[in-house]
């Protein structure tokens, strides 16, 4: 009974809710293929120190974070979402040929900025299409929809990156390029099959970063906000998962690195499958990582 009215909930969430579900998922299949090699990219090819990826990580996402709260107040105000949306998406798909490009981390700290301002742009104003698009009833199911494609985008960028990576013999540059594809796409997808509903917006628009407003927020608010903000405290780049295991097995050349991530419950996936292909360790550590995560 359970199974049949979550089907008949699937089957009654509106189209545009799967377009930016689907968009979600393009687009991080992008930001994942790049993301999830730009540490060791960084590290064996540009030569930078784990300071520098430290650096670069800690501000981008700070950056997106920052940026969620101001995106989202201008799509109240406006009364326009999609578009601001769009400008978010295309910020990121942008980025994606500068890190193929990128000759020094300077260029690549830059690109991580801007995507990662992208991200804060699109994500709230995404979000506040789905709660207009479909009906109260049923915005648990479409936002949980919108989810589930969006982590699905997040499994198959890094094995999508991983096999380029086996197949290209480690050429970074060459994975950065494929990156643009899906970025590009989840753009188009979204200016051509999302339809925004009209705003009925009747009332002044106001500013809703102000004072007043802040105090309308009640305690549970704040207690959801400040366990929130407990929890980020422990959160970490997983960039440093892979940087962890350089003291002890990493050796770099110009053009190879062999890199290899030792984590508890993805070990041994990787000890058997460095049996089988001892000359392939970049590529199925990168992976393990991935599945660990």
């Amino acid at each position: 009974m359970t199974k049949g009215k979550g089907v008949a909930a699937l089957n009654q969430i509106p189209s545009g809710v799967w377009v930016l579900g689907v968009v979600s998922m393009l687009m991080d299949i992008s930001s994942e293929m790049v993301h999830s090699l730009l540490p060791m990219f960084m590290v064996t090819t540009l030569g930078a120190s784990a300071f520098a990826v430290g650096l670069i990580e800690g501000l981008a996402e700070s950056t997106a974070l920052i940026v969620k709260i101001f995106s989202g107040s201008l799509s109240d105000y406006w009364g326009k979402r999609k578009g601001i949306a769009v400008f978010g998406y295309a910020l990121g798909a942008l980025t994606k040929p500068v890190f193929a490009i990128a000759p020094t981390v300077g260029v690549v700290l830059t690109a991580r900025l801007f995507d990662r301002v992208g991200k804060g742009i699109r994500g709230a104003p995404r979000d506040a299409l789905v709660a207009d698009i479909v009906p109260p009833q049923l915005r648990g199911a479409a936002f949980g929809l919108r989810q589930s494609l969006d982590t699905v985008g997040a499994f198959l960028g890094p094995l999508l990156a991983v096999g380029l990576m086996l197949l290209w013999s480690n050429n970074f540059r060459a994975v950065f390029w494929v990156a643009v594809i899906p970025g590009v796409a989840a753009v188009i997808l979204l200016i051509l099959g999302l339809h925004e509903p009209l705003s009925h917006q009747i009332e002044k628009r106001t500013n809703p970063i102000c004072r007043e407003n802040l105090h309308r927020l009640n305690a549970s608010y704040w207690w959801v906000v400040c366990i929130g903000a407990t929890f980020m405290l422990a959160r970490f780049s997983e960039a440093f998962l892979v940087l962890r295991a350089q003291p002890t097995r990493i050796e770099t050349t110009p053009s190879t690195a062999d890199l290899s991530c030792r984590k508890d419950f993805a070990g041994s996936f990787q000890s058997s499958v460095q049996e089988a292909r001892p000359d392939s360790g970049t590529i199925f550590d990168i992976l393990g990582i991935a599945l660990a995560w």
